[in-house]
């Protein structure tokens, strides 16, 4: 209520002047042109001032819906910490939709007993609308990612969860179908999913559903599979038999490069696509590759590229093995070493005795 007086006040205060001074003042009375000219500026000037004040106003109300928007984003889609799981990461993202962090894409990094599990994607869409079906998809990863032993069992916790939130999405918008499944374009939307799971020793798992394979940070950027993915979340049901694929393993130094379909579909002013390879390679030609580096180097070249906001939400997560030996060698050296310790330990024996 104060704060609704506030607001209100100064343009009640600005209307009663208004109001006294055609009722009261002899001058908004008279007839002259000196008068009528007068009552105008008077007019004019009390006008102005309740335009400025509700600008003011409306510049302060979207100030504020931006912050609640920014942290309610933020805690959507929250920000990485630097390492994780032996793992150093940076990620950044550009929404579409002026004004916000957050459109239809999403990613999460997970250190589970399991290994580093990472889901990247992209919902059809961008802006708010999208904003539902990624808390959806996001929330169901986090608790999948720790409590299923299997990548595939993680894939389709995420189908079971964004079927339920479609079909209750459908029924709110359409209630009049009662418990019948509507025919609305909310079954048509789908979201392209890439899991991948980076165990102890570097080796790298993947489940690819519509998504674009990451590249994989060497020297140069090299597409890390070129095999063909599986259909997007949601249009179709995933096939009984889900078979992970074995995409090689991350050595100590290398990244790996994900991003969403945003970063090689924007265009220059003629036409041109970002070249998303090439500046890759680019950004990791000086040695040791840098997560956050990368992502500042590509967002930099691609709004150069663009000129402007691209005109679909862009995603990149970049993810460097940071453990100076994968465990299997660490055993390696442990066994190569054990016969000369124990050789060494005999001749300290036969020197005693």
């Amino acid at each position: 209520m104060i704060r609704l007086g506030k607001s209100l006040g100064l343009p009640a205060v600005w209307g009663a002047f208004a109001i006294t001074y055609k009722l009261a003042c002899p001058l908004a009375q008279a007839e002259s042109l000196e008068a009528r000219i007068f009552s105008s500026a008077v007019f004019f000037v009390v006008g102005t001032g309740l335009i400025f004040h509700a600008r003011r106003a409306l510049l302060r109300e979207l100030r504020q819906m931006r912050e609640v928007a920014g942290a309610a984003q933020n805690v959507l889609l929250r920000p990485l910490p630097p390492r994780i799981g032996g793992l150093a990461v940076a990620a950044g993202r550009l929404s579409a939709s002026r004004g916000a962090t957050v459109g239809g894409d999403l990613y999460e990094v997970a250190a589970t007993e399991h290994g580093v599990r990472v889901v990247m994607g992209d919902v059809r869409g961008h802006g708010l609308a999208a904003l539902a079906t990624v808390a959806a998809v996001l929330g169901s990863f986090r608790e999948a990612a720790h409590d299923e032993p299997e990548l595939p069992l993680v894939l389709r916790r995420l189908e079971r969860a964004l079927g339920r939130h479609l079909r209750e999405r459908a029924r709110a918008e359409h209630p009049a179908c009662g418990g019948a499944p509507p025919r609305t374009p909310v079954a048509e939307e789908f979201v392209t999913v890439l899991l991948l799971e980076i165990d102890r020793d570097g080796g790298i798992s993947a489940l690819n559903c519509g998504h674009p394979w990451p590249h994989l940070l060497s020297g140069t950027a090299q597409p890390l599979t070129d095999s063909d993915p599986l259909p997007p979340l949601g249009p179709f049901p995933l096939p009984a038999d889900l078979a992970v694929l074995d995409c090689g393993r991350l050595l100590p130094g290398e990244a790996l490069a994900l991003h969403t379909d945003g970063m090689e579909d924007a265009r220059d002013a003629t036409g041109a696509f970002f070249p998303l390879r090439a500046a890759l390679t680019d950004a990791v030609r000086v040695s040791p590759v840098s997560p956050q580096g990368v992502v500042h180097a590509v967002y930099a070249r691609l709004l150069r590229h663009t000129g402007h906001l691209p005109s679909d939400d862009a995603a990149l997560l970049v993810l460097r093995n940071d453990r100076t030996r994968v465990p299997s060698q660490q055993r390696e050296a442990a066994r190569a070493a054990r016969p000369a310790m124990e050789l060494s330990g005999r001749r300290r024996d036969e020197r005693r005795r």
